[in-house]
């Protein structure tokens, strides 16, 4: 069974029993990045913070980062899921590729703010869609999945250190708040369904 789909069963089950304003509100996650986090790690003295806000209602993703202090200029950054385990481990790029559109390269220092569509295909890495299930909706699921159990990060490659310079794991919210964005997602993929359905 795929990783998402207990998420996904969890959030059908559940959603009609959630009014709609309860996931209305984005599900914010949270990381620390540095090159001991790395893999393998390294030392560099960089650092960076960013903050992911998830937007069930919205079908939208706000990534918001910082960073300063690295050895060398950015060259492309991107969130990767999904690892097999928790907060360890590498795996292949979700988001767009190469970089992020309008990530900052060629500096040591910088930031970056914007909002992805889970609608449209650029958000994705093509090789990721076509992994995990072939279609928007089931990439979004996936990413979402990997995104809440810990099992996705963001990583800065600079051309000091091409397989990444600085990383961090996003944190696992609370499960409360898991399973709030586990309805919310059912509640999306629900709404989907119906409009799919001829009247």
């Amino acid at each position: 069974m795929p990783a998402s789909r207990p998420l996904l069963v969890l959030a059908l089950s559940g959603a009609a029993l959630v009014a709609p304003t309860a996931f209305a509100a984005p599900i914010i996650l949270t990381t620390t990045l540095s090159g001991p986090a790395e893999a393998p790690p390294n030392s560099s003295p960089g650092t960076g913070t960013a903050t992911l806000a998830l937007d069930v209602a919205a079908g939208t993703m706000r990534l918001i980062t910082s960073f300063s202090n690295l050895v060398a200029g950015t060259t492309v950054a991107h969130i990767h899921c999904c690892v097999g385990t928790p907060g360890a481990g590498t795996a292949g790029v979700a988001t767009t590729t190469p970089t992020f559109p309008g990530f900052p390269t060629g500096v040591m220092s910088g930031s970056y703010d914007r909002t992805f569509s889970f609608t449209d295909a650029t958000t994705f890495n093509a090789a990721f869609v076509t992994a995990n299930g072939g279609t928007l909706a089931s990439a979004t699921e996936a990413l979402a999945a990997g995104l809440l159990s810990g099992r996705a990060y963001l990583n800065i490659h600079t051309s000091e250190f091409p397989g990444g310079e600085i990383r961090g794991f996003f944190a696992v919210p609370e499960p409360a708040t898991l399973a709030l964005m586990a309805l919310g997602l059912g509640g999306a993929a629900l709404a989907r369904r119906r409009r799919a359905v001829p009247a």
